[in-house]
């Protein structure tokens, strides 16, 4: 199961940055390239425990669906989402803030499992794993620019 762990610093405060990034709107604005929007569930504003989003978005050219869970909110420092369903066989996506002088660390562990066994293992090797680190490594440099562009 690869798992792909990225941190940012940003310089705003720890709720800043954990409310922004469990913003359905903020999540649309930092996945423009793959034209993600929210097509079910909570659909705008913060996500909460128990809450469920459904994104729809275009990855390798094909428009795909994907409907996560929040399990768990430890506010404003920890959140987690899972897959319930969509093309991976299973996904954790751990969400962390930490906070640190003059702002905080956010810290993205994303640990899938694809579809398919052994040809989703050698798609992982081939593309995959480095196709998601660079989605979450964009993603976090937008909000980034967003938390510290505010004022």
């Amino acid at each position: 199961m690869p798992v792909i762990e990225h941190q940012q610093f940003i310089k705003a405060p720890v709720e800043v940055c954990f409310d922004l990034a469990r913003n359905v709107d903020i999540h649309t604005q930092t996945t423009s390239k793959t034209k993600e929007r929210a097509v079910g569930g909570v659909t705008e504003g913060l996500l909460e425990q128990g809450d469920t989003v459904t994104w729809e978005a275009i990855h390798f050219g094909i428009k795909q669906r994907l409907t996560a869970k929040v399990t768990l909110m430890e506010k404003p420092h920890k959140f987690v989402d899972i897959m319930v369903k969509g093309a991976f066989h299973s996904f954790v996506h751990t969400h962390q803030f930490i906070e640190e002088a003059g702002g905080t660390i956010m810290i993205d562990k994303f640990q899938y499992k694809s579809p398919f066994g052994l040809i989703g293992v050698v798609a992982d090797k081939l593309f995959l794993e480095k196709y998601m680190r660079a989605f979450i490594v964009s993603r976090a440099k937008a909000l980034k620019k967003i938390a510290e562009n505010m004022d």
